[in-house]
């Protein structure tokens, strides 16, 4: 340590915080060097040995003479030879020298660390040797001092060894070992400015855990200050971030990295983030994880209240336009248009409007099942009261000429009968589809990493496609139906209407497709919301309106004679 100490103050060094072992944080000859001022370290106890600093002064020439040691440490103190010598650079000793009057370490006994536990070894072996040699009888102690000891039997007895001696408890675990105790030595400056060791605090392993080190002082850092150190070259990463070492310096040099997405750290200067649970995700300062958000297409949502308002209103105006039909039932223009599939078709318009509401809210078990098969059946129900219209379009045609006897074939029951049969189709579709494999509620966890989407899973694909291909083909063989009858020579051809009205239902549905399947989370429900919202309103708007205009703004036109002009 002497050498490293000398080679660092031939030129400045950067500031060091030096933190010592026992071996050299209380040597005075390296007290010295000014830059280590404020080091800090533990030594062993300090200890005055009664008498010692008597017995070192009380040395006469012939007893420093009569030992080698003695008479290395006298020549070196007094500069003087004991014995003849041919070295000319040395005087020789003349018995004047006091060595009461000399200033070395060999004369400061206060300080004694190391001498004072070689003094506790002794007495240690004494008492050791004094248990194996003696007996206590009669409270008299008999002792046979010429009994030959082994080895063995003294370090039987040197672990249980128990004594005070110079004000100091010594004893022995069932190791060997002696009870640890230390003191805390801080280099500090004197008033004088000389370097000076002050005990700080203790370390006493015999103490309860908590107690067992102590700072009882203020310490003296580096460049004799008093403000504590930093201890590494790079602040701690905090919570959220780990630490990732800088290449090529020490370890104390590193950077903090956020942690990656979905990861968090809750302590300071962690090396690793570890992911949160998969229903929960980090906050935005990645120390806490915190269950994720669940999403849904709620009742509050302004989505939810402006797709909802749209539906109750498409009730609404399915169930004004029957009122209508029904205050006015009896004129040509009602009676035309088959008023018994007119007012079944507006009642299934009500149903698909309404059908759609049972889209919105916490997904269950019985709204997932109960939203694709109304929806399903309503719609097939409304198709078949539009293809019942549209065949009776056709049918009429066909029996204005000569020798035609079709209507007979297609009359009242035979147009419910129709409605009823293509229905009960779509009703065994779900029910099949609801036995095997219905709809089912789930959380969706891979849409979105952040949150939950509460949605309703289909069970069965195919059954699904099965519910839209069915109403999908009905749509399409409509609409055929429709555009052959578009240009029938009648005033008011319903064919031209319902042609349009089923332009419109497909383009929806075949737009409805990609949509839903790229659409995300709460926007795939409300898509097709609008789709069936969209579809009804064709539905009602391109059927019913005209009717309606006609009856309330135009009653000239609502007449027989008017509907029997052929063009």
């Amino acid at each position: 340590m002497k050498i490293l100490l000398e080679e660092l103050a031939w030129q400045p060094v950067p500031s060091r915080q030096w933190i010592g072992s026992e071996a050299w944080i209380t040597d005075p000859n390296l007290m010295s060097f000014s830059f280590c001022t404020g080091a800090i370290g533990v030594a062993i106890q300090r200890s005055v040995i009664p008498g010692l600093r008597d017995f070192l002064l009380d040395l006469s020439v012939s007893e420093v003479a009569a030992s080698t040691v003695l008479t290395e440490f006298w020549e070196n103190a007094f500069n003087c030879s004991l014995i003849k010598t041919s070295k000319l650079n040395k005087r020789a000793c003349d018995g004047t020298e006091d060595i009461k009057t000399l200033k070395s370490p060999y004369t400061e006994t206060s300080q004694l660390r190391v001498s004072n536990m070689v003094y506790k070894a002794v007495y240690a072996i004494a008492h050791a040797i004094h248990n194996a040699v003696c007996q206590e009888t009669n409270a008299t102690i008999q002792c046979d001092k010429y009994m030959r000891l082994e080895p063995k039997q003294v370090l039987s007895e040197l672990k249980k060894v128990s004594f005070s001696q110079n004000g100091y408890h010594i004893s022995f675990d069932s190791n060997g070992d002696p009870i640890a105790f230390y003191e805390l030595v801080n280099w500090q400056k004197s008033k004088s400015g000389v370097i000076e060791p002050v005990t700080v605090g203790y370390y006493d392993a015999s103490l309860p855990m908590g107690e067992q080190f102590l700072i009882n002082r203020n310490l003296t850092w580096l460049e004799d200050s008093t403000q504590i150190p930093v201890s590494i070259c790079s602040e701690s990463c905090p919570p959220g971030t780990r630490k990732v070492l800088q290449k090529g310096k020490p370890i104390c040099c590193y950077d903090c990295i956020p942690c990656p997405e979905g990861e968090i750290t809750n302590m300071t200067d962690a090396s690793d983030c570890f992911l949160c649970p998969r229903e929960f995700w980090p906050n935005a300062e990645k120390d806490t994880c915190f269950p994720k958000p669940m999403e849904f297409l709620s009742f509050d949502d302004v989505l939810s209240i402006t797709l909802t308002t749209f539906s109750v209103s498409g009730a609404c105006l399915a169930i004004i336009t029957a009122v209508i039909f029904f205050c006015h039932r009896r004129t040509p223009i009602v009676r035309a248009n088959n008023s018994e599939l007119s007012f079944l078709l507006l009642f299934s318009l009500t149903l698909c409007f309404l059908c759609s509401l049972t889209f919105i809210g916490v997904p269950s078990k019985w709204s997932c099942m109960l939203r694709h098969t109304a929806f399903g059946i309503t719609f097939v129900l409304c198709i078949s009261c539009v293809l019942g219209k549209t065949l009776v379009v056709l049918m009429a045609f066909k029996a204005t000429l000569p020798g035609s006897n079709t209507m007979k074939w297609f009359g009242p029951p035979q147009q419910r009968m129709t409605v009823v049969s293509v229905t009960f189709i779509q009703v065994i579709i779900c029910t099949v589809w609801l036995v095997l494999s219905p709809p089912f509620p789930v959380k969706n966890l891979t849409t979105y990493k952040e949150k939950i989407i509460l949605e309703c899973a289909l069970g069965s694909a195919v059954g699904f496609w099965a519910v839209l291909g069915y109403i999908g083909l009905l749509a399409v063989f409509c609409f055929l139906l429709a555009v052959l009858a578009r240009k029938l020579p009648d005033n008011f051809n319903e064919a031209k209407l319902i042609t349009f009205s089923m332009l419109i239902f497909c383009a929806v549905w075949i737009t409805f497709i990609p949509a839903y399947v790229s659409s995300p989370g709460k926007f795939t429900v409300a898509v097709e919301i609008f789709a069936i919202l969209a579809s009804s309103f064709g539905l009602i708007l391109c059927i019913f309106a005209p009717k309606c205009f006609i009856i309330l703004f135009q009653p000239e036109k609502n007449t027989k004679k008017y509907l029997m002009n052929k063009k």
